[in-house]
């Protein structure tokens, strides 16, 4: 009384069954790392970031000509490194030196100044 619907499970062969828990192996690899990332990027905060960005996106109501360009400047990124930034940082640099010697100056000049200038009370004493 052994219907068709009922057949024995079929046999795997031995060579079958070895490609078989090798390609399990294989999967099981590559999502472990896939696994391994996804919680790198999530700790990180990357994940995060990338979903509030792509939310604002989907919430904007005129979507932009190119939405790599709303990413890039909503993840901070909009434009490269161009010459006029590393020209600015350097001017910069330069004013922040010049502030710094004319401040030194300064401080020499009014030590000077008060060895040729009474004290403050005799001033208000005359």
């Amino acid at each position: 009384m052994c219907s068709a619907a009922q057949s024995p499970p079929a046999t795997v062969s031995g060579a079958s069954y070895a490609a078989a828990a090798v390609t399990m192996a294989h999967f099981k690899a590559a999502d472990s790392k896939r696994e391994q990332f996804r919680r790198y990027l999530e700790k990180s905060g990357v994940l995060d970031t990338l979903t509030k960005v792509l939310v604002a996106l989907y919430e904007e109501p005129e979507k932009p000509n190119s939405a790599l360009d709303f990413l890039k400047h909503h993840l901070g990124a909009a434009t490269p490194e161009n010459p006029e930034i590393e020209i600015l940082r350097l001017e910069l640099a330069e004013m922040k030196e010049k502030y710094e010697a004319i401040v030194e100056e300064n401080k020499k000049l009014k030590t000077k100044l008060a060895q040729y200038e009474p004290p403050q009370e005799e001033k208000r004493a005359e």
